[in-house]
């Protein structure tokens, strides 16, 4: 489960929760959620703690609906497509098999790295330090990375970089828990990482609520960087099922876990291992992948 680690309120430097368990952390809480939307971009030493096992977030990690990578693709004039915070390339893969040329931007050289072995073509840098040299694209993508990226900066990088009637998109994987694991789970975050900012039970909920402050987020920085039309929100639902096997390999590469010592790590994957023992040694996990995204308007 996606958590983040806890802050008090008033440290810009932090992040708030949001997005699933990708580049994702955790949708912001309702009341009394210690963390800020507003801030998560300025959270850089959880941003680029996902190399710390790059391998296994390659593994672990799933794709995005093929129809959500078309709808980008035919709803764009072109098939260059630059990946903000592209991580492994698990995306970007997506797109070069739909016909694209892509490049990747993204701030962790592991990351990176292993992009790069499966033919990802990266520049490591962020987004908005990152320069385009006079380089054109038809979309720009963030594959849950949007949330790390400052929300005018980026979309106003965008905005200079893409051709007239170009396509932005920042996408997320939004899961909900079935309610006998959320309940399972969180007695074990709430004994073993008390401090992270999430009611795990909450996450069994209506996703579209859930994370409704980050998508937010996302189109208001769209508005105020300017060239974009109304931003508009894609939605699209799937299902994964998860043996205790893959779900205890994809825990380890969620924010507040990748920083969790050791011991911690280990009482936490015992605890959540044997809560899906116990409801029959698998789950279905019901995913939406959504979407905000907005064309350039104007430009040259």
């Amino acid at each position: 489960m996606p958590t983040l680690p806890s802050e008090q309120p008033g440290e810009p430097e932090r992040p708030e929760p949001s997005g699933q368990l990708e580049h994702s952390e955790q949708p912001q809480q309702p009341e009394g959620s210690r963390l800020a939307v507003r801030d998560s971009h300025r959270a850089r030493h959880i941003a680029e703690s996902f190399g710390t096992d790059a391998e296994r977030y390659e593994r672990a990690r799933p794709p995005y609906p093929e129809a959500l990578i078309d709808r980008i693709v035919s709803g764009s004039p072109g098939r260059d497509v630059l990946d903000a915070g592209c991580g492994t390339g698990i995306a970007a893969r997506q797109f070069l098999a739909a016909g694209c040329r892509v490049l990747g931007v993204e701030p962790d050289a592991r990351m990176a790295e292993v992009a790069r072995r499966f033919g990802v073509e990266v520049e490591v840098s962020t987004l908005e330090a990152w320069e385009p040299a006079g380089r054109g694209f038809d979309a720009v993508v963030a594959a849950q990375s949007w949330h790390w990226i400052d929300p005018v900066a980026g979309a106003a990088k965008a905005a200079r970089v893409l051709r007239p009637g170009g396509r932005l998109a920042a996408f997320w994987h939004v899961f909900q828990l079935p309610p006998d694991i959320a309940e399972a789970f969180a007695e074990v975050y709430e004994r073993v990482v008390p401090e992270a900012p999430v009611n795990v039970r909450w996450l069994s909920g209506a996703p579209e609520t859930a994370y409704a402050p980050m998508l937010a987020k996302a189109a208001d920085g769209f508005r105020t960087a300017g060239g974009f039309g109304d931003a508009e929100e894609w939605r699209f639902d799937w299902e994964r099922r998860y043996t205790r096997e893959t779900w205890l390999d994809q825990l380890p590469t969620i924010g507040l876990l990748t920083r969790l010592p050791q011991d911690r790590l280990a009482e936490l994957l015992d605890g959540v291992g044997a809560a899906v023992d116990k409801a029959g040694g698998s789950f279905t996990m019901r995913y939406a992948t959504i979407a905000v995204t907005a064309t350039r308007v104007g430009g040259s």
